[in-house]
């Protein structure tokens, strides 16, 4: 029983992180809506595909319309997450192979749903460097109040780069104390070299406080009480240093040392790459 209710605890605080994530976006330009991101990390397994999941299940429930699309051409991880099994990919559609309206389904949570995209795309960068994509981006946000692009790691490819250009903003999601800072440095410059517009970084993999964060009160002397009573609510401010909400992008410093980045780089590269063989993933494609 205790575990259970660990789990909906955990379960609760990530929903209330992303909601936060999309209320600071929000909030960054309320004239002009942030409705086009690229999620995107300095390197593999920072958790970004959950991260886009999540935010985009946050936009979903606060009754906006949200497309999630596969930008990772490379390993493709968000149909299996969301149990979804589209009958056609990005790919259809950019070659007139299938219709837009067959391409996106419907997911299991209202107002959310997903774009895929097929596996073995030759040449990522220049697909999503082409006119057609471009004009899909636009055919995109035309019908959606808000799209998500979950995109490979900007410190190992540059589609991420690439594709930041054609949308609003675009968030970092770091995960604390495993990322090294060069790393992270590296990846904002290729962003910034593009011209993207950096809302912020998202921390992941954070220890939360608990429930009884909101359920507690300090006496005079400034101890803290927890409230008795159960509890069901999730903080939505993370102790400062472990917020899940989009912070200040870092500014990169030209003296900073690179050693070793572009070694680092190729590795993760093919790592990446090697992780998900030709053939592998689901229908055996």
């Amino acid at each position: 029983m205790a575990k259970k209710k660990k789990s909906a605890s955990n379960l609760l605080e990530v929903q209330n992180a992303a909601k936060t994530l999309f209320a600071n976006i929000r909030f960054m330009s309320p004239d002009n809506p942030i409705r086009t991101m690229v999620m995107t990390s300095s390197v593999p397994n920072e958790g970004k595909s959950t991260c886009s999941i999540e935010l985009a299940r946050a936009i979903a429930t606060s009754g906006k319309t949200v497309l999630l699309v596969e930008a990772d051409m490379r390993r493709r991880t968000l149909a299996d997450a969301l149990n979804v099994r589209p009958p056609a990919g990005v790919y259809s559609v950019l070659t007139d192979a299938a219709p837009l309206s067959q391409a996106v389904v419907a997911t299991s949570t209202p107002n959310m749903y997903f774009l895929d995209v097929e596996p073995n795309i030759p040449n990522p960068a220049d697909i999503i460097s082409s006119k057609r994509y471009a004009k899909l981006v636009t055919l995109l946000e035309e019908n959606y109040d808000y799209v998500l692009f979950d995109t490979p790691p900007v410190g190992t490819f540059i589609d991420a780069a690439i594709l930041s250009t054609l949308v609003d903003g675009t968030v970092m999601v770091v995960k604390p104390n495993s990322t090294k800072r060069t790393e992270l440095l590296d990846a904002c410059e290729q962003l910034k070299k593009a011209d993207a517009n950096i809302l912020g970084i998202c921390a992941t993999f954070c220890e939360g406080t608990g429930s009884e964060y909101y359920y507690a009160y300090y006496t005079k002397d400034g101890g803290r009480v927890k409230h008795d009573g159960d509890v069901a609510a999730l903080q939505s401010h993370p102790a400062p240093g472990r917020s899940a909400r989009a912070q200040k992008a870092p500014q990169v410093g030209h003296g900073d040392a690179r050693r070793n980045v572009a070694a680092s780089q190729a590795a993760n590269r093919a790592a990446y790459v090697s992780s998900n063989p030709a053939g592998k993933g689901r229908n055996g494609r």
